[in-house]
């Protein structure tokens, strides 16, 4: 596991020990930004269920001016922070140890606009896609914001959810990747 490209391209990426988080490839990470980028002039990413950290380090690498990551799990957390020093993004990055739902609550609390969320639970949680209406429900993105879901062949998400409506779903295998944009307040399409 790698950073793909901008900045920090060719650093590698350590994995949280254990099999509780599953990494998203370099293949298909270098995908979800071709698809979604491939870079950026600034703005704030949210990354849930981090793991690891590859996709918010991967939007810092590529121009995002700050990440907030969330996960719930010691050592995902330990290792995001180390993955951060070893890419020296640490200062653009901040990192909770946190539910994301309750990630979600604080961010409301903030004030955060994303203009980038990620959306990559473990895929027995069906119900954490839910997490995108939330974030729609707490103002926390942009108008034209764009989610990035990563889950299983089998989950079948809808093609429009709380003014998010799907513009790509790609297939890696097991994977699919669906990746959604925030119509905004008045829920018009914008394309």
């Amino acid at each position: 596991m790698r950073v793909v490209a901008g900045q920090a391209k060719g650093l590698p990426l350590k994995a949280v020990p254990g099999n509780s988080t599953r990494p998203t490839t370099d293949k298909v990470k270098e995908s979800i930004f071709n698809m979604i980028g491939p870079f950026f002039d600034g703005g704030t990413a949210v990354d849930l269920f981090a793991g690891s950290g590859g996709l918010g380090i991967e939007a810092l690498s590529r121009g995002i001016n700050h990440v907030i990551f969330t996960d719930k799990d010691k050592k995902a957390v330990e290792t995001i922070q180390a993955n951060l020093e070893k890419t020296k993004l640490t200062e653009s990055a901040e990192v909770y140890r946190a539910d994301a739902e309750r990630g979600l609550k604080a961010m409301k609390k903030n004030g955060v606009k994303a203009r980038l969320l990620f959306l990559d639970p473990p895929y027995h949680m069906e119900k954490a896609y839910g997490l995108m209406a939330k974030a729609v429900e707490f103002g926390l993105l942009e108008d034209d914001a764009i989610i990035v879901c990563e889950h299983e062949r089998d989950i079948e998400l809808p093609d429009e959810t709380a003014g998010c409506v799907r513009f790509k779903k790609e297939l890696y295998g097991n994977t699919i990747i669906s990746i959604y944009r925030y119509q905004g307040e008045e829920g018009e399409r914008i394309d």
